[in-house]
């Protein structure tokens, strides 16, 4: 059975998928956690990290920690280009709520860059993670950026990255390179059945709480 640890780093979320010794990183957080995210991979013998996309708040050590635990990183080809350059796919919003996230990611996108890690690996909607030990399938949300992904684990919790968020209650998320694809996404997302629902930003809810969305 592959269990869901959340790491809570800031206003940001990384999970631990595990399965006995067998683990799965996926997003990282930025780097004032990097010690944090360490110590809680440190018990596990960690396979593979897992970006549910390169923006920095969620990728900022995944080139640390992947040279320190000997593990390659996986993301969608479809971001690569966000990877070197935050703007290749700008962000969009239209509350007062996106207003100021926009205006707080922006700040951190721009200033600080993700460093590259070299052992890359591409996955896509329908991969699965068995051959790293873990039960959980690949679904793509795209939106937020073209790239984004999810993950389904054993059909009891899913993934969902900035497909949604949870600030003060679920919502879609308040900021979107593609609001058409994100409308889409979370359409998909909550058409999946019942999940325990665990959000990039914010804590899990049960996707009863979303069918509202």
């Amino acid at each position: 059975m592959t269990e869901v640890k959340r790491i809570k780093c800031g206003t940001g979320n990384c999970y631990l998928l595990v399965n006995g010794r067998n683990a799965v990183l996926v997003d990282t957080g930025r780097k004032e956690h990097q010690e944090r995210v360490r110590l809680e991979c440190s018990d596990y013998d960690l396979k593979l990290i897992v970006l549910t996309h390169p923006h920095i708040d969620h990728a900022e050590n995944a080139a640390a920690l992947s040279k320190q635990f000997e593990c390659p990183v996986a993301m969608n080809g479809k971001d690569t280009e966000v990877l070197y350059n935050f703007m290749a796919q700008p962000l969009q919003f239209d509350t007062i709520s996106g207003k100021a996230l926009y205006r707080a990611s922006v700040k951190g996108l721009t200033k600080d860059k993700v460093t590259d890690f070299k052992n890359k690996i591409f996955i896509e909607e329908g991969d699965t993670l068995e051959k790293y030990g873990v039960d959980a399938k690949v679904l793509a949300f795209p939106g937020h950026t073209y790239g984004s992904i999810g993950l389904d684990i054993e059909e009891r919790d899913l993934i969902v990255g900035d497909a949604l968020m949870n600030f003060l209650k679920p919502t879609e998320s308040l900021i979107w390179h593609d609001k058409d694809l994100m409308r889409k996404s979370v359409e998909r997302i909550k058409s999946i059945g019942p999940r325990t629902i665990w959000f990039g930003h914010g804590n899990p809810v049960d996707s009863s709480k979303i069918q509202k969305l």
